[in-house]
C-alpha cells in the first residue's frame, strides 16, 4: 500500500479547498488542485472532474465566490475566493477534524492491555 494514493474521506476535499483559498488568496481551479497536490507531497492527486465538482458544490453552498479573470498565461479563467460563510465553515470543519484526528490517534495508540504504546 506504500505507493497507493490516498482516498479522500467525505468532506476532506472541501476542507482542503477552503484552506487553500484562505491561505493563498484567489486562485483558479487548476491552481487550487496543483497546490493541494504539492502540499500533500503528491499523496493526493486531483483530476479536473473532481476539483471542479467540489468548486461547484462549494459555490452553491455560498462558501466560495467565483469571478472571471485572466490566468498567468493570459487565458480566460474563473478565479475562486473564500467567502465569510466559507471562513466560518472552515473554522468549524477544522475544529472537527482536529478533534477526530486526536481521537483516532488515541484509539490507534491502544495496546492489547488497553494501555498506550
Amino acid at each position: 500500500m506504500g505507493d497507493a494514493k490516498l482516498d479522500l474521506l467525505q468532506g476532506t476535499l472541501d476542507l482542503m479547498v477552503l484552506q487553500t483559498l484562505a491561505a493563498m488568496g484567489d486562485m483558479h481551479g487548476y491552481g487550487i488542485a496543483r497546490r493541494i497536490e504539492q502540499v500533500s507531497g503528491d499523496e493526493v492527486l486531483l483530476n479536473q472532474g473532481t476539483i471542479y465538482a467540489a468548486l461547484v458544490r462549494l459555490q452553491q453552498r455560498g462558501w466560495i465566490a467565483a469571478e472571471w479573470g485572466a490566468s498567468e498565461n493570459n487565458r480566460k479563467a474563473k478565479f475562486y475566493s473564500i467567502t465569510k460563510r466559507g471562513r466560518k465553515q472552515l473554522a468549524d470543519d477544522t475544529a472537527y477534524w482536529v478533534r477526530l484526528s486526536g481521537v483516532m490517534g488515541r484509539v490507534l495508540a491502544m495496546t492489547e492491555e488497553g494501555g498506550e504504546r
